[in-house]
C-alpha cells in the first residue's frame, strides 16, 4: 500500500517527465522568464526580444507567432480568457520564439508561407515566396487570358509561381524544373496541398538542359540574380537559411539569365510569353540579353514599390 509520500505514481511521473523536457529544451531561457507571466506580458517581451535580435517587424511577427500557437482560438479570445493560453501553448511559442531569435526566417520556423491566393510549405531547401513575386503572376495573368496553355517555371523551388498561375487558369498544364531533388520534393508536396497536383509536373534539371523536344506558351522563371560578391552582405534569413543555389547569380549576376534565354528558341513556342524576375537594377541588363535571343516586345514591369521586377517579351 502507497502512502502520500510515494513519488512512483502515475501523477508524479507525468511531473517529472515535464521537468525533464523543459530541462532539456533549447529554448529553456525563454520558457524560464515568461514562467508566471500572463498573455499581454509575454507579448511585450517577445516583441522586446525580437526588436534587440535585429528583426523590424517585431510587432507584426510576435503577432503571427501567437496566432499560429493559439489556433484554433484566436489571439483576442485568448487574450480575453486566460484558460485558453496553457503551459503547452506557451512552450511551444518559447521553442518558435527562440528558433526566430537565431534569425532564422519566419516562414521556416512556422513552416509555410502565405504566396497569392495559397498558403505553401516552406523549408530550408527552397527560397520563401516572396510578395515582389507575385508581380510576376500579376503580369502572365494580364497577359495571357485565353486558351490551354502549357507553363514551364524554370527554377520552379517551391512551385509558387507556377502553382499560383495554375490556380487562376483551371485550363493550364505545367511543368516545374530545379536542380535540387529536396526543393522538388516541397514543390510536389505543395501541388499536393493546392489540389494541383493533376495539373503541375516536376522535374530535376539544370534550367532546360533535359527537356529535349518540349515546347511551352508561357515560360517562367525567378533565377537567382544576387551578385556573388555580395552574398555575404546580406540579410542572415537569407544568408544563412535560404539555399545559396537559389540566390547567387555569378560575377554579374546574370549568369542564370544567359543559360536560360540561349534556350528559349529551342523550347518556347512561336508567340509565346516569356517572364522573369529580376533584381531592381537589372532591367537594362536581362532586357538586352533578352532582346539578343530574339524575343519582341521586351519591357520591364515594376513592383507595388515602384521598382523593376519583371521582364517580359514574346517569341515573334
Amino acid at each position: 500500500m502507497t502512502g502520500p509520500s510515494d513519488s512512483n505514481g502515475p501523477f508524479d511521473k507525468l511531473v517529472g517527465d515535464a521537468r525533464a523536457e523543459f530541462d532539456r529544451a533549447d529554448s529553456k531561457p525563454l520558457r524560464e522568464a515568461w514562467l508566471g507571466l500572463d498573455l499581454p506580458a509575454i507579448r511585450i517581451d517577445l516583441v522586446k526580444r525580437l526588436l534587440d535580435a535585429g528583426i523590424e517587424e517585431a510587432e507584426i511577427e510576435t503577432r503571427h507567432l501567437l496566432t499560429h500557437i493559439l489556433a484554433p482560438a484566436s489571439l483576442a479570445e485568448a487574450l480575453a480568457d486566460p484558460a485558453l493560453v496553457s503551459w503547452q501553448r506557451v512552450a511551444h511559442l518559447a521553442d518558435l520564439a527562440w528558433e526566430r531569435l537565431k534569425r532564422k526566417p519566419l516562414s521556416q520556423v512556422l513552416g509555410s508561407q502565405p504566396f497569392w491566393t495559397l498558403d505553401l510549405i516552406v523549408t530550408g531547401d527552397v527560397l520563401t515566396p516572396r510578395a515582389d513575386t507575385e508581380t510576376l503572376v500579376d503580369t502572365v495573368l494580364n497577359a495571357r487570358k485565353d486558351g490551354a496553355l502549357d507553363v514551364l517555371d524554370l527554377g520552379t523551388g517551391s512551385g509558387a509561381i507556377l502553382l499560383a498561375l495554375l490556380s487562376e487558369r483551371p485550363d493550364w498544364r505545367g511543368v516545374g524544373v530545379d536542380l535540387s531533388s529536396a526543393a522538388l520534393a516541397v514543390a510536389r508536396r505543395n501541388a499536393e496541398a493546392c489540389q494541383l497536383a493533376g495539373r503541375a509536373r516536376f522535374l530535376e534539371g539544370r534550367w532546360a538542359d533535359g527537356l529535349a523536344d518540349q515546347s511551352f506558351d508561357i515560360i517562367v522563371s525567378n533565377p537567382p540574380y544576387i551578385v556573388s560578391d555580395v552574398m555575404t552582405g546580406l540579410d542572415p534569413e537569407v544568408r544563412d537559411f535560404e539555399p545559396a543555389l537559389a540566390l547567387d547569380g555569378g560575377a554579374d549576376g546574370l549568369e542564370a539569365y544567359r543559360a536560360i534565354l540561349a534556350d528559349l528558341p529551342r523550347i518556347l513556342r512561336p508567340g509565346g510569353l516569356f517572364a522573369c524576375e529580376i533584381g531592381y537594377d537589372q532591367g537594362a541588363s536581362v532586357c538586352d540579353l533578352a532582346a539578343g535571343a530574339g524575343l519582341a516586345g521586351v519591357r520591364v514591369v515594376a513592383d507595388l514599390a515602384g521598382q523593376d521586377r519583371v521582364v517580359i517579351g514574346y517569341n515573334s
